[in-house]
């Protein structure tokens, strides 16, 4: 594998050999990076040499390795333009940013067993802190949904700033915790900082919206159909649509997130991917599942212990938990299906 990281943002990659050379977006700030041709665990950073004019200067090991750009002093000789000169100079200034910030970078190896590690993914500085916003955007978009719902439309009104506020905040960062994990990370980042507009989140909710559309929407309507119109449910219809849609349901997230759009969720690469990862695959399909009933069970558990006494505290504690139980458990699906694609980017293939 080689590692190494945006020179505009310091996101880092961990990506195979065979793809040394190539172009990427990177998925955190859309810069172009270009793939380095080595691997190193401590890359030397360039550093000023005395020269005369007898002697040509010593060339450090990424001047021509990584990104295949000259050092400035020989670029100040060929180039005119200032502003391409600047550019070139920025470049390679975040050349040795990179191999500074590279030599930190934390391990991808777990300290302990991966099925207790993936519990306390969300348990970071920028995962609490980014629960705890959600949680009170939440609620308060939700006291505000309510009040709004005593006006004409306020209901309609209501959802449209849970959509544009909340889901897309929280869908958001879900997004950013399946790349952080593509990338090796094994803890929910701290990313606030970096957050995009409202547009740009609202963006990605909807592509997320169009995947569960696109696998889950017809069992979806076909279960609202038969209810609405009192119909018979063919249990042949029901289970059929209801296999599609759970079974490929996650791969077409992984594909949309990774390939930051909704050409993503392409039938032919979808089955390519999981013909190509099958056990694998299966097994992430196993441990997704599995996990939505663990938490299932754990809310029904906390649910018999809530206060039967005072119906507004038991309506809030149970309201208060069971959405931190989901954004918790939200943040762990995304650490799962970055790690798929870690750990078997080479079987898919996507070169994203």
């Amino acid at each position: 594998m080689i590692k190494f990281s945006c020179t505009n943002c310091g996101q880092r990659f961990s990506i195979p050999e065979t793809h040394a050379g190539k172009k990427g977006k990177c998925p955190k700030c859309k810069n172009i990076v270009i793939i380095p041709k080595y691997k190193t665990t401590e890359p030397e950073v360039p550093v000023a040499r005395a020269t005369d004019d007898k002697t040509k200067p010593e060339k450090s090991p990424l001047d021509s390795a990584v990104f295949d750009v000259p050092p400035p002093e020989q670029i100040s000789h060929t180039i005119e333009d200032k502003k391409y000169h600047k550019d070139i100079h920025t470049m390679y200034d975040g050349i040795a940013r990179t191999a500074s910030y590279e030599s930190k970078e934390e391990t991808s190896e777990r300290k302990l067993p991966w099925i207790i590690d993936i519990f306390f993914y969300p348990m970071s500085m920028g995962g609490m802190t980014t629960l705890v916003v959600i949680i009170i955007l939440k609620l308060v978009t939700d006291i505000a949904a309510v009040l709004l719902a005593c006006c004409i439309f306020g209901g309609i009104l209501g959802l449209i700033i849970r959509i544009v506020i909340v889901y897309s905040y929280m869908y958001w960062y879900f997004s950013e915790c399946i790349r952080d994990s593509a990338a090796g990370g094994l803890r929910a980042p701290q990313i606030l900082a970096g957050m995009p507009g409202l547009g740009d989140m609202f963006w990605q909710w909807v592509r997320l919206f169009a995947c569960y559309a696109f696998f889950l929407g017809p069992i979806t309507f076909y279960y609202g159909y038969t209810f609405l119109f009192e119909i018979k449910m063919n249990s042949t219809i029901f289970w059929s649509l209801l296999t599609y849609g759970v079974f490929f349901f996650p791969i077409g997230i992984l594909a949309v997130v990774m390939f930051d759009t909704v050409n993503g969720l392409n039938p032919i690469l979808i089955i390519r991917s999981i013909i190509s990862t099958f056990i694998q695959y299966c097994g992430l399909f196993v441990l997704f599942y599995g996990l939505s009933i663990l938490f299932i069970i754990f809310l029904a558990i906390i649910g018999s212990v809530l206060p039967r006494r005072g119906m507004f505290l038991r309506y809030f504690l149970s309201y208060i938990l069971s959405n931190i139980s989901f954004i918790y458990a939200l943040l762990i699906y995304g650490h799962l299906l970055g790690r798929f694609y870690w750990r078997y980017q080479e079987k898919l293939n996507w070169e994203v």
